[in-house]
C-alpha cells in the first residue's frame, strides 16, 4: 500500500537552529530571502523572533526547542503541517534536549519530507525546481512494522 501527500506550491518550511548556529541560519535566510518570501515560515521560539526581525516578515512561532518546540515541530510534521525542515544543529555542542532533536530528525525521515542540516544542503534544496511547484511525496509503508507481533 503506497501512501502519498501533495506538497503545494507554497511550502510550509520549519526553521530551527541551535544557539551557536542561529547567526548562520539568519545569514542563510537573508541570502535566500526571495525564495523564503514565497513560502510559509514556522520556527522555534527565539529563532522565529530573530528571523522576523531579519527578514521583516511574519514567522509562525512555536516554543523554544528545549521547552518543547522541537516536539511541536515534530508533531506538525506527523500531522502533515510541515513540508520542509531546515535545522541548523550544532554538531560540536551537547544539547540538553538531544532526544527531542533526534526525534525531530527521525520524524522528517519517517514522513519523507526534505530536510537539510547545513547551509550548503539548504541552498541546494531552496534552489531546486521542486520548490516552485506542487510535488507528490511518497510516504513509506510502515504497516508491516506496525502490525508485527511482539
Amino acid at each position: 500500500m503506497t501512501t502519498s501527500r501533495n506538497l503545494g506550491i507554497r511550502k510550509r518550511i520549519a526553521l530551527v537552529a541551535h544557539d551557536h548556529k542561529k547567526e548562520d541560519l539568519l545569514d542563510w535566510a537573508d541570502y535566500n530571502r526571495s525564495v523564503l518570501a514565497r513560502h510559509e515560515l514556522i520556527a522555534t521560539g527565539t529563532t522565529g523572533r530573530l528571523l522576523e526581525e531579519r527578514l521583516d516578515r511574519p514567522v509562525k512561532k512555536v516554543l523554544s526547542g528545549p521547552m518543547g518546540g522541537d516536539q511541536q515541530i515534530g508533531a506538525m510534521i506527523a500531522a502533515g503541517e510541515i513540508d520542509v525542515l531546515i535545522f541548523f544543529w550544532d554538531p560540536m555542542e551537547a544539547q540538553p534536549h538531544d532526544p527531542d532533536v533526534k526525534a525531530l530528525l527521525r520524524l522528517a525521515v519517517v514522513w519523507n519530507i526534505p530536510a537539510a542540516s547545513n547551509r550548503t544542503t539548504s541552498d541546494f534544496l531552496m534552489t531546486s525546481p521542486l520548490m516552485y511547484g506542487e510535488y507528490k511525496t511518497v510516504i513509506p509503508d510502515y504497516s508491516s512494522y506496525l502490525n508485527r507481533k511482539l
